[in-house]
Parts: structure tokens; C-alpha cells; sequence
């Protein structure tokens, strides 16, 4: 029997995050995140190009409103993950409240 195994041709090293980010509640929450929301995804646009990123989203309401995002990246560092984390717009711009972040593994099926 031959077993074929597919690969991401990513160092088998990388650590992966899952990262859940819950947006303030405030009035101009909302217009917080529309407003960086394109440099947020030009720049998760640039992480899946350098295979940093795996899967992301948003999180919505029982309306379908974004209220917060989820992403699964992996980085070769903690420091690299940490430097990604201190620039990440969300972050920066006050559209997250709340940062949970977990170790992750991505199962392979």
C-alpha cells in the first residue's frame, strides 16, 4: 500500500495560534473596524502569501453583524507571532477588547 502525504512545504517546526478577538461594544465599535477593515485584510492577505496564515473569519451576531474575528496562524517564533501580534490593526486601532490566544494544531484528515 502506498501512502501519499501532502504538505504545505512549511517547516514541520512552525507553532500555530488560535487567536479569537471579541470587538469593543461601544457606539463606534463598528466604524472602528470598517475603517481599517481593508488594511486588516491586505494584511492577512500578505501572511497567507508567506504561509503564516491558515484560516480566519469573522465572528458574528445573531443578526449577522461582525463582532469579533478568529484566525489560526502559525509562525516559525513566538517572536515572530509576537511581532505580528503588536502591529495586527485590530489591535492597534482599539477594534478588539478581548485577545484569547491559544496554542493550536491543525489536524491533518
Amino acid at each position: 500500500m502506498q501512502v501519499v502525504v501532502i504538505s504545505l512545504n512549511l517547516p514541520a517546526e512552525m507553532k500555530q495560534y488560535l487567536i479569537t478577538g471579541y470587538d469593543h461594544t461601544d457606539p463606534e465599535a463598528l466604524e472602528r473596524r470598517m475603517s481599517v477593515r481593508e488594511q486588516h485584510l491586505e494584511n492577512v492577505r500578505n501572511l497567507k502569501k508567506s504561509g503564516n496564515h491558515i484560516l480566519g473569519g469573522a465572528i458574528l451576531n445573531d443578526q449577522g453583524m461582525m463582532i469579533g474575528s478568529s484566525m489560526v496562524l502559525q509562525f516559525e517564533t513566538d517572536e515572530a507571532f509576537n511581532s505580528w501580534l503588536e502591529n495586527e490593526i485590530y489591535i492597534t486601532a482599539k477594534v478588539w477588547d478581548k485577545v484569547d490566544i491559544r496554542p493550536f494544531r491543525v489536524a491533518e484528515v
